[in-house]
């Protein structure tokens, strides 16, 4: 077991310092590594230091600009900061550099979507859902999206497989209640959704908002 994956485990058991210790010997013996100058960081993160933080995610790129995982590490720093320009920069930079996995996928469409830009999320979140079938928030997102981009059909098969993996999750019956009371135009089949969004989650505001429409205009 080399220092980085020792300091991994002493962080794991919240021994902070001491994972600090050994990141930072492993960085004076190994400095073009940008392994540990990730792993400072996330402890420096954890520690809500995240001037510093970000310092070190920063020196993960310029040592090794291609390092799938340093753009990882420093796209998920900008993106817990709502920095969703800069965190969609270097998740795409991920990608490029060869990261396959399905959260690299997620975490760019998400960035995409909170910055308003669901045509550009669109792709990103298909194919996270390719990479993961199981992922059921990914699979949630990418439904939203095509909802979003007036693809309904799509949406409503998506919202469908979201629910019948997580049978409690209110969004989605909320979301069924939206395309059956909109597009699909069966209200009684928005009811049925919406009911069900409350009967999961009774403070379910947008849910009892549609239902309170639905109702008013019957």
């Amino acid at each position: 077991m080399d220092k980085n994956q020792q300091g991994i485990a002493l962080l794991q058991e919240g021994k902070w310092e001491d994972a600090l210790k050994l990141f930072t010997e492993q960085i004076e013996e190994m400095p073009n590594d940008p392994a540990a100058y990730i792993n400072f960081g996330h402890v420096l993160a954890e520690m809500n230091d995240g001037e510093r933080a970000l310092k070190f995610y920063e020196k993960a790129v310029e040592v090794d600009p291609a390092s799938s995982a340093a753009h990882y590490a420093l796209g998920s720093f900008y993106f817990s900061g709502e920095r969703f320009e800069e965190s969609a920069q270097s998740f795409e930079r991920a990608i490029r550099n060869g990261m396959e996995e399905a959260d690299a996928f997620f975490m760019l469409g998400l960035s995409f979507l909170y910055l308003d830009q669901t045509v550009m999320a669109l792709p990103y979140l298909m194919r996270s859902v390719e990479l993961d079938e199981e992922d059921v928030e990914a699979r949630f997102q990418f439904a939203l999206a095509l909802a979003k981009t007036e693809q309904y059909e799509e949406a409503e098969k998506n919202l469908q497989i979201v629910i019948s993996r997580e049978p409690d999750h209110a969004d989605a019956f909320y979301n069924l209640g939206v395309l059956y009371a909109g597009h699909f135009e069966q209200p009684s089949e928005a009811h049925r959704y919406f009911d069900r969004a409350l009967d999961i989650q009774p403070d379910h505001m947008l849910a009892g908002y549609g239902k309170k429409l639905l109702e008013k205009s019957e």
